[in-house]
């Protein structure tokens, strides 16, 4: 029995996308489309071309995913419709918002906004990979004016359905190793150059000099050069591969996910799946992903990070919390959860 075809749009390769990928391509055959969409002086152009590229091959599908609302999702949602073949967009983050003050979220931009509304409108279904995506409210950081954020907030009139299905993470590719010795008072988080104000650099630079006991590190990002000075207990580790993220997630003891808005929070999983403690903003789900398992910061605020940090040290249970992040990972944030789900909806 051949399988059934199915068109996979996607503008970008991360680890998330790439097991969305493997998943379905072990029931279904899929086809990818793909373009440099981040070369934005040749978008309209990809534009052009994805669109007889999507004209020449949806009759032989039976359904289009889609991994991002973009200028991508505008042709295989529109011609889905037309052509009456169910279209699925999983939404990440910044799809689902706009956050002018720090530069952040698609839909920030007008024309990109309307793109994303026809595409959203066009859908069979969305599938937010958190229920946060939907709406919700920010105020982590109380100077913050865009507090309202989630495709629901910014299109109030939207009548397509979405189901909320989670990432999910192997344990095969995070390992929980005791043979690691944790280093203490060790403290990591994972961002780009880019995302260093998004993700709560800022904070951290400012607190390393106020707790000289402690080591704190950031994978993902050099040095900004307009850094002078950087405390001696800041490291920055620069891009690392997976193999070396698994080993300084198995090293340190806690992680930081501070975020102004997370769209889920892969690397926090990551961390928590690898035995990492969590110190996480109130924002999006990552209370939902920390839960019990570790701390919560309210409010952006240097002195409550201090204080908070301060508390966790001297916590007597903190190998028994390392455990018990990587149990609450597997048992709600598992790749199955997520496959099984993703089959689930195509099956029907």
């Amino acid at each position: 029995m051949s399988k059934i075809k199915i068109l996979f749009v996607t503008p970008s390769f991360q680890s998330f996308v790439k097991n969305d990928i493997n998943i379905l391509q072990e029931y279904f055959k899929v086809t990818i489309n793909h373009y440099p969409w981040q070369n934005k002086s040749l978008a309209p152009y990809y534009f052009i071309l994805q669109f007889f590229s999507i004209l020449k091959k949806i009759l032989s599908v039976k359904y289009i995913v889609v991994s991002f609302g973009g200028y991508w999702s505008f042709w295989p949602s529109v011609l889905g419709k037309i052509f009456s073949k169910k279209v699925f967009i999983i939404l990440h983050g910044t799809d689902c918002a706009s956050i002018p003050e720090i530069n952040y979220g698609s839909l920030r931009l007008p024309i990109l906004k309307f793109i994303c509304g026809i595409s959203y409108r066009s859908a069979h279904c969305l599938l937010p990979v958190s229920e946060s995506l939907a709406k919700t409210k920010l105020d982590f950081l109380p100077s913050l004016k865009a507090k309202n954020q989630g495709f629901q907030y910014h299109f109030p009139n939207l009548t397509t359905p979405y189901i909320t299905i989670n990432n999910g993470f192997s344990p095969d590719d995070w390992p929980w190793g005791e043979e690691i010795n944790r280093l203490p008072h060790s403290f990591l988080a994972v961002f780009s150059n880019e995302q260093y104000i998004l993700k709560g650099g800022d904070l951290i630079y400012k607190i390393a000099a106020e707790l000289p006991e402690s080591t704190f590190f950031i994978a993902g990002m050099s040095k900004p050069e307009n850094m002078e000075e950087c405390p001696k207990n800041l490291k920055f580790l620069g891009r690392l591969s997976q193999q070396e993220l698994s080993h300084w997630y198995r090293k340190v003891t806690f992680y930081f996910q501070l975020s102004l808005f997370e769209g889920f929070g892969c690397a926090l999983c990551e961390a928590m799946l690898s035995g990492c403690i969590p110190i996480g903003s109130n924002v999006n789900n990552i209370p939902q992903i920390i839960a019990k398992n570790g701390e919560i910061l309210n409010v952006k605020c240097e002195k409550e990070l201090v204080d908070l940090i301060k508390k966790i040290n001297l916590r007597k249970d903190l190998d028994d919390l390392s455990m018990k992040s990587r149990t609450h990972i597997l048992k709600n944030y598992s790749i199955m959860l997520r496959k099984n789900k993703l089959l689930e909806l195509l099956s029907n």
